[in-house]
């Protein structure tokens, strides 16, 4: 689990989360892409950035997210070393670069792009990230989705029903989860950070209590043997994840208090109110306090 986590900081802050330098580059050609298996089609992928989940099907080769552009080549190998193909098919589940920054790389080699509606837009006329002080611009169109919805969608590839479902105002306004109903297997993209705190995109749409009801849906869909690829940390199941749900609705209740006493953000963290949690969901990418300061605002 430890290990795990220094791996996503990396993932992060390496990579300057939504941007390259000459550092960065150089980090990414050391960066190694790790095939996880889950079923006889469906993995895991970890490397620099959000998890990717992967379904070889006879429909076509599905991938959920795609990290940053300058490993696109060493994901397309990792795939096809398990038996896949170029992706036929590539869902984002949110805007940000460490989900889409191979967009524009695939889409050239003819994937076809879905997306939430908010996210299409985002990446149409970029964005910047206040936290980590970091622009994008917009992407061309051969990374843009082709295909956008605003509530779900569903895929029907090899016998199994991929339905995507929008969560609105979690992480982003444009996050959506995958669920795999056959297989029993949910891509839970930047909804879930397995074992820390989540960053949560408040400048963009997103809320804490966007997230805890997100989560709550998630929940809703899985049982006891639901495998759970969360955006960051490590694979997860039902009982970790409702862990970072108490771990959420803790915070929100202490923040939304400290609020109501009209406390600012920077009162608020001064205050200490998740000191007590650190030890467990502090050692990923904020301690509380700075965690406090990115999400008061979207208490």
């Amino acid at each position: 689990m430890i290990i795990a986590k220094i791996i996503t900081i990396l993932s992060f802050f390496t990579a300057g989360f939504l941007s390259l330098s000459t550092a960065a580059q150089a980090d990414f050609d050391t960066v190694m892409i790790t095939p996880i298996q889950l079923t006889d089609q469906i993995y895991m992928l970890t490397g620099q950035g959000g998890n990717i989940g992967l379904f070889i099907s006879e429909d076509g080769t599905f991938l959920i997210d795609d990290q940053f552009a300058p490993l696109t080549k060493k994901i397309i190998a990792t795939i096809k070393s398990v038996g896949g193909a170029h992706p036929k098919f590539l869902i984002n589940t949110h805007y940000h670069g460490d989900h889409t920054g191979g967009n524009e790389n695939l889409g050239q080699k003819g994937t076809m792009i879905f997306s939430h509606d908010n996210v299409r837009a985002r990446l149409s006329t970029g964005s910047f990230i206040q936290e980590f002080n970091k622009k994008r611009p917009g992407i061309s169109r051969e990374g843009l989705p082709v295909i956008t919805f605003s509530e779900d969608i569903s895929f029907h590839l090899n016998g199994d029903t991929i339905h995507t479902i929008h969560v609105p105002g979690a992480h982003t306004d444009g996050d959506s989860f995958i669920h795999f109903k056959k297989a029993n297997i949910i891509h839970a993209g930047d909804i879930f950070f397995n074992g820390f705190y989540p960053f949560i995109d408040v400048l963009h749409g997103g809320s804490l209590k966007g997230m805890i009801e997100a989560v709550d849906t998630i929940l809703l869909l899985a049982n006891d043997s639901t495998k759970i690829i969360p955006g960051h940390g490590p694979l997860g199941d039902k009982v970790q994840l409702i862990s970072y749900r108490q771990m959420l609705w803790i915070a929100f209740e202490r923040l939304r208090a400290l609020k109501a006493e009209g406390k600012s953000a920077q009162e608020a963290a001064a205050a200490e109110p998740l000191k007590d949690l650190d030890e467990i969901w502090g050692d990923g990418m904020f301690k509380s306090d700075r965690w406090i300061e990115i999400i008061y605002s979207g208490v």
